[in-house]
């Protein structure tokens, strides 16, 4: 049996359990993190699913000596990695005291959305995010040669032919795996700027050293999670506490059993304490081509386990770095919204919007309207919509310069477009062209309804 086999090989045959994978966003609000967990059997709906945590401490979401983030369950989609009855669980972050964390962008979003005029309006939204795929070792876009630039931008924009279209199997595999998922997409195109057992099996050893690497790298732990049936009833928690003391007092005879070369991980650095001393208390879980090594083997070997009825309960990925799509394929996904300087496109995120009132008869004054109402709101807009958009937004490069604000009829160059067919059926959308390629879609979406519904000026 091949490594292949294992990474395809379909656990519901002898088993019920299933994964369900948890994603969230990290600390820099723009890079996704998620872990896996198994669960009894097939879910349908996001209530159904536990809580659970992470280490916030490891994303930049909290301190280490009270690290616990937790997560909520918000959405799930069909999984296209594993496929069978397996989950994507979509969450958001908050503190254990229930409130949402800083980097939590869905919950103010959720606020706005409930509100009755946005409710009543019924807002549609179609993001075009662009994004660039960068070679994994040098970091530069794919098809460009290695320290060169090709040829003038322009025959590159929804192109074809292996001097056009770069990455195209890659697009391809995330727009059916989108599909597959059951997300909404609408489309893709080519953009204007070119773009142990199973170990041995991959031809990889498997180490199990506790610090296969000297200097500021996270070790190597087999952290072990333990409770007794008074533990888990009513009052346990004195139990635990009891149960701590225990281990401190016998500290030094633990230490001595838990693994050779132990000393040059447990530093009291890297999210460890000192060897000589006892304390208790209340790149990890990445995802991409330059963060999350070796998920094939990983995810085979979880696969495997639970084929062989091994009681696995989950996996991530740790502190010490070893979008999915684009991990499998080697490659960088970059949401830079202007990756390479000079006479290039940027990337954006355009961001299509329509309301009811937008979409019925007459609509084409409310789309004015609200064009009316982000125009005096610009600045703020401008400061929610992305990091580094100043290089993008020249007036160059069919973008409208970020300083100033504009809008026009089939207009590129303009902060907002109205497409020919909604000036001529005088009902229909409007294109926001403002929002950078890593815009936080929870923050843009939940303000454009603000401003253009809620807000009365």
């Amino acid at each position: 049996m091949s490594l292949s086999d294992l990474i395809n090989l379909d656990v519901s045959s002898s088993t019920d359990k299933i994964i369900a994978e948890y994603i969230w966003i990290g600390g820099s609000g723009m890079d996704l993190r998620s872990k896996a967990r198994t669960l009894p059997g097939p879910v349908s709906d996001p209530s159904e699913l536990p809580k659970w945590n992470y280490d916030g401490s490891s994303t930049n979401q909290a301190p280490g000596d009270d690290s616990e983030v937790i997560i909520y369950p918000q959405a799930i989609f069909k999984d296209p990695f594993r496929r069978g009855n397996n989950i994507l669980v979509m969450c958001d972050s908050y503190t254990p005291q229930g409130a949402p964390i800083p980097t939590n962008k869905r919950h103010h979003a959720a606020k706005i959305f409930s509100q009755p005029d946005v409710v009543e309006e019924e807002p549609w939204y179609g993001i075009e995010q662009e994004y660039t795929l960068l070679q994994k070792d040098i970091k530069w876009p794919l098809g460009w040669p290695t320290g060169g630039y090709p040829a003038p931008q322009g025959p590159y924009y929804c192109g074809t032919g292996a001097d056009k279209a770069f990455g195209r199997d890659i697009v391809d595999a995330h727009y059916k795996a989108c599909l597959y998922a059951g997300i909404n997409i609408s489309g893709t195109n080519g953009e204007v700027m070119p773009g142990q057992r199973i170990t041995e099996m991959a031809g990889v050893i498997l180490s199990f050293d506790p610090k296969p690497v000297p200097g500021d790298w996270n070790g190597a732990g087999a952290h072990t999670n333990y409770s007794t049936k008074s533990m888990r009833a009513d009052g346990g928690y004195e139990v635990i506490k009891k149960a701590i003391g225990k281990l401190e007092k016998k500290h030094i005879e633990h230490i001595a059993a838990y693994g050779e070369g132990n000393e040059r991980r447990l530093t009291g650095k890297h999210e460890t304490a000192d060897i000589k001393n006892f304390k208790w208390g209340p790149y990890y879980c990445g995802t991409g081509a330059d963060k999350a090594f070796g998920r094939d083997i990983v995810d085979a070997h979880y696969k495997a386990c639970l084929y062989a009825g091994i009681n696995i309960s989950g996996t991530n990925g740790e502190v010490m770095p070893g979008q999915r799509i684009t991990e499998m394929a080697g490659v960088i996904l970059s949401f830079d919204p202007k990756p390479v300087p000079g006479d290039w496109n940027g990337a954006g995120a355009h961001t299509n919007y329509s309301t009811k009132s937008m979409r019925a008869d007459g609509g084409y004054e409310v789309i004015k309207k609200a064009i009316g109402k982000l125009e005096k709101k610009h600045i703020e807009h401008i400061a929610a919509y992305g990091e580094g958009n100043e290089r993008r937004l020249t007036g160059k490069h069919e973008t409208a310069d970020i300083k100033n604000f504009k809008w026009g009829v089939a207009n590129r160059g303009a902060s907002v477009r109205v497409g020919r067919e909604t000036e001529r059926e005088k009902k229909g959308y409007f294109e926001d062209r403002r929002p950078s390629s890593n815009m936080d879609p929870y923050v843009v979406t939940s303000m454009i309804a603000e401003t253009t519904i809620i807000w009365k000026p």
